[in-house]
């Protein structure tokens, strides 16, 4: 669970987005990362119970720096607001598939699969589909899936709108092929963060993914 001490960080924070602030208030950033490790280190406590997988995660594996990248950004605050978890099955890969935990006040949610894969990965992706489609038709067709996740996100930008080059536009899994990120999410309630039971719960959901994330790691990994 996150501390009331982390959230109210955070919420000064939104309010004082910049550096001046951030360095009058050194201790409380270093105590809020300490409860930060913490919230991560209990979560992937509990993931790695589920899947072995995550067996050689450890706690920096899984954080973000709060800092933001604003050098292409029209938004110049210094500091992100949220706090984000990722659980990734290969920590040595970039974008090798895994589980996030978003938490962002009014909008937390939980995540995972594989966001904007290089035009190569996207590439080995949708072949492994190609050939293997029936085997993702069933790990979303899974009760547990469509309880937890409904669908693979598939938001108007997430969707071409005709059959990637070199597909088949009559092949029988085309709405997935189409697909340009390859990801599942629900929304949860802020109060989640500050439950005792919020690691069991969350890990719970998370391993929802696994079916998921093991199809696209093997067709990332497969082709190397």
């Amino acid at each position: 669970m996150i501390t009331q001490e982390a959230l109210h960080f955070l919420e000064d924070l939104i309010a004082n987005n910049n550096t001046e602030w951030m360095h009058a208030n050194k201790k409380r950033y270093e105590n809020y990362k300490k409860d930060y490790h913490t919230f991560i280190a209990s979560l992937l406590a509990e993931m790695k119970q589920l899947d072995p997988t995550l067996e050689p995660l450890e706690v920096k594996n899984c954080t973000f720096r709060i800092n933001r990248d604003i050098r292409f950004s029209k938004d110049k605050s210094p500091y992100k607001t949220n706090m984000g978890a990722w659980f990734t099955q290969n920590k040595n890969r970039k974008n090798s598939p895994g589980c996030y935990v978003h938490f962002e006040k009014g909008n937390s949610f939980l995540a995972g699969g594989v966001w904007c894969p290089e035009p190569n990965e996207l590439k080995a992706i949708r072949k492994e589909i190609e050939f293997f489609y029936d085997d993702l038709e069933a790990i979303v067709a899974d009760a547990t899936f469509k309880k937890e996740y409904k669908e693979l996100t598939r938001e108007e930008a997430n969707v071409l709108k005709k059959a990637p080059k070199d597909f088949d536009p009559n092949h029988p899994a085309i709405e997935f092929l189409k697909l340009k990120s390859y990801t599942a999410s629900q929304k949860i309630d802020d109060s989640w963060f500050t439950q005792p039971d919020f690691s069991k719960k969350v890990a719970q959901k998370l391993i929802a993914l696994k079916p998921m994330n093991d199809f696209l790691r093997r067709a990332l990994e497969t082709q190397e």
